[in-house]
């Protein structure tokens, strides 16, 4: 089990000074510091988890295709966990693999919505839209950001999740236009799984302090960003939205409130790791 995260090592962080984009040092406080720690560990056990669920279409993609794709986008999603995890390092936290293997639920922030089964392919479709298009305007948020490791990661990734919100779109699309059954069953999707995508927005202890430093603009922006984007889009295929006033968020997953399904997976995940931890593969 991975003790409390220690202090951070160093509070003086490069930054980006807009619009000039000269390079400064900025003395952050604790507070600063602390939650941009929250916000790296809240994107990388999302990118980390849902990496290895949409692993688990390998072999058992509707068709080819698919199988390809989904094994392709889930190795670029734990690769882009490993960058954040070493972000986290460089603010004191232990090495990736140690932070990525020796956790228990309640000390992971991914969201719900990342951690269920992979189901039928509807809903691990409908999951794949709705967070890629979360995740491509976080990074795209982010790309701003005075922290500038974090913005260079984010600059990095943004072309990458760029192909993966492609393909949400066009099969969203594609099933929406494929029959009665299809459309029910990608309809049925969305309706049970917009509690939980809401779930992704759910604000950190810190939001103030890493709107205030311009580290990132928040979940209630990000959000609203969010619903600009995907609701638009699935009214143009033919899809009826949820209300958000009328749905419950599925909060939790920040704070390590966890479905019993995230822990049997860190179990699988960390099977071959937890035989020698100190070992080199």
């Amino acid at each position: 089990m991975l003790t409390k995260p220690g202090p951070a090592r160093c509070k003086e962080i490069r930054i980006i000074s807009q619009p000039q984009q000269t390079v400064k040092i900025m003395e952050f406080t604790e507070k600063h510091v602390e939650g941009l720690k929250e916000l790296l560990y809240k994107m990388a056990d999302d990118l980390l988890i849902i990496g290895h669920r949409n692993s688990e279409w390998t072999g058992l993609g509707p068709m080819l295709e698919e199988d390809i794709a989904f094994s392709s986008m889930a190795q670029d999603k734990v690769g882009q966990s490993l960058a954040l995890f070493e972000l986290l390092h460089e603010l004191g936290e232990s090495d990736p693999d140690t932070v990525a293997f020796t956790r228990n639920d309640n000390q992971f922030h991914c969201s719900q919505l990342v951690e269920l089964p992979i189901g039928e392919y509807d809903f691990s479709m409908v999951r794949h839209f709705f967070f890629d298009h979360a995740e491509a305007i976080r990074f795209e948020m982010l790309a701003d950001s005075v922290f500038e490791p974090l913005s260079m990661v984010a600059r990095k990734f943004k072309g990458e999740i760029k192909y993966h919100t492609m393909h949400a779109d066009i099969f969203m699309k594609k099933l929406a236009a494929g029959g009665e059954e299809s459309f029910s069953r990608m309809q049925n999707s969305i309706n049970e799984t917009f509690g939980l995508a809401l779930g992704m927005f759910e604000p950190g202890k810190y939001e103030a302090e890493l709107i205030e430093a311009g580290i990132f603009g928040g979940e209630a922006e990000l959000q609203q960003r969010w619903l600009d984007k995907v609701v638009p889009l699935l009214e143009s295929f033919g899809y009826l939205v949820p209300k958000v006033e009328s749905t419950v968020p599925a909060f939790g997953g920040r704070h390590g409130v966890h479905t019993p399904h995230l822990q049997p997976l860190l179990d699988e995940m960390t099977e071959v790791f937890s035989i020698d931890p100190g070992a080199d593969w």
